[in-house]
């Protein structure tokens, strides 16, 4: 099976993970695991084909900008 190595993480990340890997009654290595098998099977496709769909929603509309109005109005 591949290692994988990961060098110069802060502490405060790895206590962290610690803390939640106990909370789940998992060993540290086993937390990190199961982080990376989730994360590598997420699937984006969906959100992906969502984006699309309202992208072509507002196809070829302009929206100007409207930083203007609201610097006009937060200084009423």
């Amino acid at each position: 099976m591949p290692r994988v190595v990961i060098r110069d993480l802060d502490a405060a990340p790895i206590e962290r993970l610690k803390r939640r890997a106990q909370r789940n009654g998992r060993s540290l290595e086993a937390e990190l695991r199961l982080i990376l098998e989730r994360a590598a099977a997420e699937d984006f496709a969906p959100v992906r084909a969502a984006v699309e769909r309202v992208r072509a929603l507002f196809h070829g509309r302009h929206f100007p900008d409207s930083s203007a109005l609201v610097r006009e109005d937060r200084d009423r």
